[in-house]
């Protein structure tokens, strides 16, 4: 979860850098911590609004929350320190980026609310999940180049309904028990054409990002590559195996790092 949270900041990062130089280690190691310290809040907040369904779910009945190891106020202060340490990070940051990342707090807070009340929750966490994308670019140059970073984060939203719809098919069936909603529930057996689609769309606004950035060869063949991958992870994919499907749902991890290796390459 933590890669999928920070690659797509080393995208933006990698993006923003000046033609025939590396990406900023500095904001990249920046960034990394970061990514640990509001992935991990993120959990925290799941945890503390999820803790009754967890306990019906085996796969979550473990969770500290729901196994009954903490109290809710010791999630409280655990997570007050979370966030503290997480603004600490912002804050080294232009004034433009702690302003667009303090407004991904409320995403980041509604999310876990989301499976209640529609069958697009991994929606929403696409548009949490890849805040990165718009705050990278705008670390490193001040603001946003929409014209970048708007396709960046698209296609970033589009991965991660991919990449968490497989993931839900794991839960489906006890999702269906405790009347949790998913889009693995909302898209049953035409899961694969609707991943292909979200694929489709994803390697479009990429490309889109590339031209708009005058990225190069190195780049595009990395969007290639993910695009070879992710028809291979969705043409294997055995929706009821949940196995399976946590298989798939890790590998996306690869299709992070193959973008940002292309970023860095098609700069050089």
């Amino acid at each position: 979860g933590t890669w999928l949270l920070y690659l797509p900041c080393t995208w933006s990062i990698g993006l923003a850098a000046e033609p025939g130089c590396f990406p900023d280690c500095y904001m990249l190691s920046l960034f990394g911590a970061g990514a640990v310290l509001m992935r991990g809040a993120g959990c925290t907040i799941n945890d503390m609004w999820d803790q009754d369904y967890d306990k019906k779910v085996a796969r979550t009945a473990s969770r500290p929350l729901a196994a009954g190891d903490i109290s809710t106020f010791q999630s409280f202060v655990f997570l007050g320190g979370q966030l503290s340490l997480a603004l600490c990070v912002l804050l080294c940051l232009n004034y433009y980026s702690v302003a667009l990342g303090a407004a991904s707090l409320s995403l980041v807070i509604t999310y876990p609310l989301m499976k209640r009340i529609t069958y697009w929750p991994q929606l929403v966490l696409g548009l949490a999940f890849n805040w990165g994308a718009l705050l990278g670019w705008s670390a490193i140059k001040g603001s946003c180049d929409w014209s970048v970073c708007l396709p960046l984060y698209v296609a970033g939203v589009m991965w991660t309904l991919v990449y968490d719809t497989i993931y839900a098919h794991q839960d489906k069936r006890d999702d269906v028990l405790i009347g949790v909603k998913s889009t693995a529930l909302q898209f049953k057996e035409d899961t694969k054409q609707w991943l292909s689609g979200f694929s489709v769309a994803m390697l479009v606004a990429l490309c889109m990002a590339g031209m708009n950035c005058n990225q190069t060869f190195p780049y595009y063949s990395a969007v290639a590559a993910i695009g070879a991958h992710l028809a291979h992870q969705i043409y294997t994919l055995d929706i009821d195996k949940p196995e399976d499907c946590w298989k798939k749902f890790t590998s996306n991890r690869t299709v992070g790092i193959v973008l940002f290796v292309g970023i860095v390459l098609g700069n050089l």
